[in-house]
């Protein structure tokens, strides 16, 4: 049992680890909203379509950082809660070299296979042209991409969440101010702010590696690993099988706006995708909250996990729910009551764009709420070791909401904007039954 110091401690480090990463998804959010709103006051809507169709790219690319660098800052997390800094140093290691060579490799379809790689995400002539220019942009640079993410994550973990929210900040502040000055005073077009995200994180990576020289640092750079249980293969096995159940939900949910884009544009047509990309947006700013509420779970979480201090970890659960609720329902609230004004901020005009915008988003408003405590909710089951049902989550979270869209869109496209709502209860619903039937006890299980 805490006594009152240990409480004052532990409230005050939850605190810095919860409202750092908030920062840091603020910033990644407002990052992505803005750039929309620039792009698509600059440009035009198409212009948001594009970079919205463009996003599947992103998700598969986070996906990839998801199964090789959130689970192995999990292990890191754990391994410096049982003081044990070697291994988690050469976790470190193996995820950092993992996620360049999968950058490379995506930058290499960028550079040799543009048309082919577009093709895939797009099938709007109307808006292929400028799909392939931001798309191209960004998968040369998907090594960027990986590292920052990876860096983030274990800079965070290592106890310097402040540094990486800052970094992040200069990192959109940057992105930002090189959109206007490429697009507006340079006229470059689209492909113009793909570069300037891909700049902002390369400023962002050269600010986050001052932690690695500072008294800070418990993580260092080790190729060579002493034992069987740190060998590379072992390593590469714990961390993606760490990782696998946040990995697939990011695949599913690659998949699951890869399947959107195509069904609103066949149903809705574009009327109908630049309201799904005003939603998506929304869902950002959804991301703003689930995202610093994660990876506080996934950092100061499994840092108590390694302890195996039952109460504390208890405790950032109670305290991550009860923040996540607050933030949700005045969001929530916020877009009900204001949805022109949101769908206008995107550069939305015309009669039937404003319409059909303010109607998806007012659904849509409701329908994350069940999406971000399953999300939340498939990080808790992973920390206790529940690896089926985490990965069981992971699955359903959006392959639930494909079939379901799919079946609205043939037999009531007037109602297509409530299937994410059905999905997620049906989800819900599925998560108590599995719950009930494995008996699930919360209690922290030894880490090795």
């Amino acid at each position: 049992m805490m006594n009152q110091v240990e409480r004052k401690v532990f409230n005050r480090d939850f605190r810095v680890f919860l409202w750092s990463s908030i920062l840091i998804a603020l910033s990644a959010c407002l990052g992505n909203v803005i750039d929309a709103i620039i792009v698509g006051n600059l440009i035009d809507a198409d212009a948001v379509s594009a970079i919205n169709i463009s996003r599947t790219m992103i998700q598969f690319m986070f996906t990839l950082n998801m199964l090789l660098a959130t689970g192995a800052g999990m292990l890191v997390g754990m391994q410096l809660g049982k003081k044990n800094p070697q291994r988690a140093s050469y976790i470190f290691t193996v995820s950092m070299s993992a996620c360049l060579v999968a950058g490379l490799v995506i930058a290499a379809f960028g550079l040799f296979f543009p048309d082919a790689s577009t093709r895939l995400l797009c099938n709007s002539e109307q808006l292929f042209e400028s799909t392939k220019a931001y798309l191209r942009v960004m998968m040369l640079g998907a090594p960027v991409y990986l590292l920052l993410w990876g860096i983030d994550t274990m800079v965070s973990v290592d106890g310097s969440p402040k540094l990486v929210s800052l970094s992040i900040f200069v990192d959109n502040a940057v992105h930002l101010i090189l959109d206007i000055v490429f697009i507006k005073c340079l006229g470059w077009g689209i492909a113009s702010s793909s570069a300037a995200t891909v700049i902002g994180h390369v400023v962002g990576i050269a600010m986050m590696a001052f932690h690695f020289y500072s008294s800070k640092n418990n993580l260092r750079l080790v190729f060579k690993c002493d034992d069987k249980e740190t060998s590379l293969f072992a390593t590469l096995k714990d961390l993606i099988s760490q990782g696998a159940p946040l990995a697939i939900a990011s695949v599913c949910l690659t998949l699951l706006l890869f399947c959107s884009n195509r069904i609103v544009v066949a149903t809705l047509g574009l009327a109908g995708i630049f309201a799904f990309s005003v939603c998506m947006y929304l869902l950002q700013i959804y991301n703003l909250f689930l995202g610093g509420v994660c990876r506080t779970l996934q950092t100061f979480g499994a840092i108590q996990v390694g302890k195996g201090d039952n109460e504390a970890f208890t405790l950032v659960q109670r305290k991550s729910f009860r923040f996540i609720t607050i933030a949700m329902v005045l969001t929530c609230l916020f877009v009900w009551i204001w949805p022109e004004l949101a769908v206008k901020t995107f550069g939305a005009n015309e009669p039937d764009l404003i319409g059909e915008g303010c109607y998806a988003l007012s659904v849509f408003a409701i329908s994350l709420i069940p999406f971000c405590y399953i999300y939340v909710i498939m990080i808790v089951y992973k920390l206790y070791n529940y690896h089926q049902i985490a990965l069981f989550i992971s699955f359903a979270l959006s392959l639930t909401v494909i079939p379901v869209l799919w079946l609205m869109s043939k037999f009531a496209p007037n109602y297509l904007w409530f299937s994410y709502l059905i999905a997620y209860i049906i989800e819900m619903l599925a998560i108590f039954i599995l719950h009930k039937k494995y008996h699930v006890k919360f209690e922290l299980k030894e880490i090795k």
